[in-house]
């Protein structure tokens, strides 16, 4: 009884699915594929073809380079010579802008012009402060007023500039390097060895790199000497009496006197070693560019 029970509820789900796939048909080809792929049970919503809207926006251009040309111009030239490179070239940039009605002995023109901060404002409107640095150490910042188009790949010089106060200086940080390193101990002895590899030429560079990374000596050598001054370290097995195990990583800096044909200059390096085989490896100079298995 039960077989013929389950029998015949199978032959009525196969008239039912006959029904369904005459009516559709009967209705047209569009719901004999509906019929088809959705059988006599369920019925699948066609997925939507509507393209998804993808919002695109032009990155921001920093003016800083073209405030920075403008400035430089137009503090080199002069209401008075206004033929000159200095003064056509500010003019091209800032038509509306007047020139400056110095006098030649007693306004010297500034030695380096360098843009230092910029700040966006709305409606592609940009105030660029930029430094200028004379010869007789005078430092005078200036705000420079830019547009930039909305593609980005033009700008404008809107006004005058402004001479205003400069950047405040920053709080800096508890430096991490806090442990003294003895200057007679290995860790000592291999950096310094390899600042002088770096910087003099005396000596292979590789010698001193861990496998996988690559350096490049500073070419030409600029320095003729050079003598570890201090080495401070971040972590206690910087100052190990031996060589750690295998794999033991720790950062340093260095300070260094750097000795050419002009003097001595006090120069500092961050430099990331590796114990392997009972030496110190270097795997990153910070100040430098590594490839390979190092990280700038």
């Amino acid at each position: 009884m039960a077989a013929g029970a389950r029998l015949e509820t199978m032959r009525r789900r196969v008239r039912l699915s006959r029904l369904a796939l005459f009516t559709a048909i009967a209705a047209g080809p569009v719901a004999l594929g509906v019929a088809v792929m959705s059988g006599p049970a369920t019925v699948a919503a066609a997925p939507s073809h509507k393209p998804a809207s993808v919002r695109t926006a032009a990155a921001a251009a920093d003016p800083a380079g073209y405030a920075q040309v403008f400035l430089a111009a137009w503090l080199r030239s002069s209401a008075d010579d206004a033929n000159s490179a200095q003064a056509r070239l500010a003019q091209s940039l800032a038509p509306d802008v007047d020139l400056p009605d110095s006098v030649a002995s007693a306004q010297p023109k500034p030695a380096a012009v360098t843009a230092v901060r910029s700040a966006q404002r709305g409606g592609g409107a940009w105030a660029v402060t930029v430094a200028a640095q004379y010869a007789d150490g005078r430092l005078r910042y200036f705000v420079v007023p830019v547009a930039a188009g909305a593609s980005g790949s033009s700008f404008a010089v809107t006004g005058a500039p402004g001479v205003v106060a400069g950047p405040a200086r920053a709080a800096v940080g508890k430096s991490p390097y806090g442990v003294s390193v003895p200057s007679d101990g290995d860790l000592a002895s291999a950096v310094g060895e390899f600042c002088g590899a770096y910087l003099t030429g005396a000596g292979e560079v590789d010698r001193y790199l861990a496998p996988g990374v690559k350096l490049a000596p500073v070419s030409p050598a600029p320095y003729t000497a050079v003598t570890v001054q201090e080495v401070w370290g971040a972590e206690e097995a910087a100052v190990a009496e031996q060589v750690p195990a295998d794999g033991t990583k720790i950062r340093v800096r260095i300070q260094v006197e750097a000795r050419d044909d002009a003097g001595l200059w006090p120069l500092a390096y961050e430099i990331n070693l590796q114990a392997r085989s009972g030496r110190w490896e270097v795997t990153t100079l910070n100040s430098g560019t590594l490839h390979g298995g190092g990280v700038r």
